[in-house]
């Protein structure tokens, strides 16, 4: 059965995937990135390929989501997977469904603070970003050859964050990233004590390991560990051959010191609800 750990891009995903792929795979407790192999992403394009489908349309690859997701299953381990993926259907082809899925971890973060990071991460300007956001047909979408092997419906922001916060076929436990940033020990007890009465974990909740692991996956070590090894899932510089740097600005990206005053106006009213929802002031 498959853990989802969801989030909407540049929401903190990779580093709750780090943080449980050092807890959980890790033999010394310390965080390299070939940790990250244990959980795979879904949907991505290693998952179509084999199939004889000719993938014509960006979406043709949603029809056999849930075919792929009872294959991985057949063995009925548990397995955690990191996905970008809105909890919807897609002519009339669910994600996943209760059958495969155990439970789900999502992290949100403040959408204000989003936006730096997406203009960041896929090289665009801020108003560009915010269009992304507000964008209720978004997807990202993957070719290869003449194949449409990659696709991943996001809708909007706010799409998004209600497909999964508000799901109830199985159960979903909601973060903050901010409270994973600022309170790293208590929110990962969190998550840890929520993954244990889902999946009956026997062991206790490591306070020594934890901390350890903490350190270890801590947003500068993490990028250091880039800048000296590089890091598969960063985006390369447009017109180069060249990687960005995939950890960027880490407590540095504050929304306030970001943005100019008319975006910041335009995204509290749009998404008044949700901040009033996360407490984000």
């Amino acid at each position: 059965m498959i853990i989802w750990l969801a989030s909407y891009p540049k929401s903190g995903n990779t580093w709750l995937r780090s943080l449980i792929a050092t807890y959980f795979y890790s033999k010394n407790n310390l965080f390299d990135f070939d940790l990250l192999k244990k959980i795979d992403q879904f949907p991505s394009t290693s998952h179509f390929e084999k199939y004889e489908d000719l993938f014509i349309k960006p979406e043709s690859t949603a029809k056999f989501w849930l075919t792929e997701q009872n294959r991985i299953n057949q063995d009925k381990k548990i397995r955690f997977f990191k996905t970008h993926n809105a909890l919807c259907k897609i002519n009339d082809n669910s994600f996943t469904d209760i059958s495969n899925t155990l439970c789900a971890i999502h992290i949100v973060r403040d959408p204000r603070n989003i936006v730096s990071s997406l203009a960041h991460h896929y090289q665009i300007n801020k108003e560009e970003a915010f269009e992304f956001m507000k964008d209720n047909k978004k997807a990202l979408i993957e070719k290869k050859g003449n194949r449409f092997l990659g696709f991943v419906p996001l809708f909007s922001w706010i799409f998004h964050e209600k497909s999964w916060s508000e799901c109830k076929k199985f159960p979903v436990l909601t973060i903050r990233y901010e409270d994973l940033q600022n309170e790293t020990f208590q929110t990962f007890k969190k998550v840890y004590e929520f993954l244990k009465k889902i999946t009956k974990i026997e062991t206790s909740f490591d306070r020594e390991k934890t901390k350890k692991i903490i350190r270890s996956c801590d947003f500068n070590t993490l990028k250091k560990l880039e800048n000296e090894k590089g890091f598969k899932e960063s985006m390369t510089i447009k017109g180069t051959n060249k990687k960005l740097n995939f950890f960027n600005l880490g407590h540095e990206n504050q929304y306030q010191n970001l943005l100019d005053e008319k975006l910041i106006d335009q995204m509290n009213f749009l998404y008044q609800e949700q901040l009033q929802k996360y407490n984000y002031e």
